[in-house]
């Protein structure tokens, strides 16, 4: 009998997957959306630092925002479509938040910015090099899978402390590490905004509403630019905390823009930093890159894959080394693109929330990123307020799985509970996978299992000791 679907069909697996096309472009639309703020958030993170030599990243004398967004787009729209067609899952790419600023506040506070991108590049090479070795397949492949559960529930956890912080609904406090709103009350019309967006996107989810994350995405924007017109609640800043986080909800005065991205691929020395500095400096920080884009992934691989149904009985996915190929790639292209290394993101999630099986949303949502450098302007609508909710519903999502987690067992239960708590309460993915690992390996020895442990969860448990021992490693030495 003949196949009668079309080839987009079969090259992604897309009826195999139990997905249609439509829901895929869903997916891919859902998924972007959510990811877009990087186009302005990047930039405004590495485009307005200095360097040592006090330049700026691009033309050197002053902050070239609208260059860096085209660049962080330009990336970030190459890596997804690339992320879809090898990888063939519904993992899109961009600039790692989080890598970005101990790139612009650590490294290029003592080297300049060619430098500091030589080194992202230079990380982004090592860490390929593993993946063709098989070296990063198997490490992942080691992991138990209650920890990779694990990872997956942390990171649900994260992502929707993400949205509530991003929002506004949780801020910092004097009194307190945390605190409800402003002073610990909802009084701003962003909140507002925000908590009308969570409640019908969550009441569009219960109901099984196709489009649910879209819809709560593109309505709530559409609200927080009406509230805006009528209160003009203004931008966010200390003498106006109730204003709108990140961008002001209103319609660009201009819609369309180009800057030349590829201005940026000029401007990297990969082994300049060795020279500028001490040879150890300079390689711990290609450690400390290395080591967190490769854990990030890992975690974000797990939890997005397990939301999407792709992850296996032995908690592994399809296509493993193909995924981390790319992503590997990624970071070595964002120091190339003088744009930051490039990692995929848990905001995936909000796409394959929304139906996406396969790498054809990743596609889509790549194309959109390139279709940004175009329409930067339009990208910035969106506030935080927005995006948040569906960040929220989706870390509701990814926490269900915390069932499959045998909680009377103390030797996974411990460091499954490690994982879960410290991703959202140190604001980082790598710090809880590595509280996970090192928990895991000494529980298992000191309970007299260490043969039980795989050679390479040994390595692992090491090399997250050293990571978090950096610190104090540099102080010892006085670097």
């Amino acid at each position: 009998m003949s196949d009668t679907r079309s080839a987009i069909d079969r090259f992604f697996a897309i009826s195999e997957r139990g997905s249609t096309i439509s829901q895929e472009i869903r997916g891919g639309l859902a998924t972007f959306f959510t990811m877009a703020y990087i186009v302005v958030l990047n930039p405004l993170i590495i485009g307005t630092g200095k360097d040592v030599t006090g330049e700026y990243i691009g033309d050197g004398s002053a902050p070239n925002i609208a260059l860096v967004a085209a660049g962080t787009a330009f990336v970030a729209g190459v890596m997804s479509i690339l992320m879809g067609v090898i990888g063939k899952v519904p993992f899109a790419m961009a600039a790692g938040l989080g890598l970005n600023a101990f790139v612009t506040f650590t490294i290029a506070s003592v080297m300049t910015w060619e430098e500091a991108m030589g080194l992202v590049f230079l990380e982004g090479i090592i860490i390929t090099i593993l993946v063709l070795t098989g070296l990063r397949t198997a490490i992942f492949h080691a992991i138990p899978a209650p920890l990779k559960t694990a990872i997956s529930v942390g990171i649900g956890l994260f992502i929707a402390l993400i949205g509530f912080v991003d929002a506004g609904f949780v801020r910092k406090a004097e009194g307190t590490p945390l605190e409800l709103g402003i002073a610990g009350n909802l009084t701003s019309w962003p909140i507002f905004v925000f908590i009308v967006g969570l409640l019908a996107t969550a009441a569009m989810v219960a109901r099984k509403v196709k489009g649910a994350i879209l819809i709560g995405i593109v309505g709530t924007t559409i609200l927080a630019i009406i509230v805006e017109a009528i209160a003009k609640a203004g931008s966010f800043s200390p003498d106006n905390p109730g204003g709108w986080q990140l961008n002001r909800p209103t319609v660009p005065d201009e819609i369309f823009g180009f800057h030349n991205p590829l201005t940026l691929f000029t401007e990297f020395d990969p082994f300049g930093g060795f020279v500028r500095i001490d040879v150890l400096l300079a390689g711990l920080f290609v450690f400390t890159l290395l080591i967190t884009d490769f854990f990030d992934t890992m975690g974000t691989m797990v939890g997005v894959g397990r939301q999407a149904g792709l992850v296996q009985e032995d908690g592994t996915l399809p296509r493993t080394k193909q995924i981390l190929l790319v992503d590997s790639i990624g970071a070595a292209a964002g120091g190339a693109g003088s744009v930051s290394s490039n990692t995929t993101y848990i905001e995936s999630a909000a796409g394959v929330a929304e139906g996406a099986r396969t790498g054809l949303a990743s596609v889509v949502t790549g194309v959109l990123f390139l279709i940004a450098i175009f329409f930067a302007p339009l990208v910035t609508v969106v506030p935080y307020e927005a995006a948040a909710p569906a960040l929220v519903l989706v870390g509701f999502m990814m926490m269900t799985a915390v069932r499959d987690i045998d909680w009377n067992d103390f030797e996974i239960a411990i460091p499954a509970f490690l994982t879960v708590v410290i991703m959202p309460f140190t604001y980082s993915v790598s710090n809880g996978i590595g509280a996970g690992f090192i928990s895991y390996v000494l529980i298992k020895v000191v309970r007299g299992k260490a043969r039980e442990l795989h050679p390479l969860l040994w390595v692992v448990a090491v090399l997250f000791g050293l990571y978090f021992a950096i610190g104090p490693i540099r102080a010892l030495l006085g670097i």
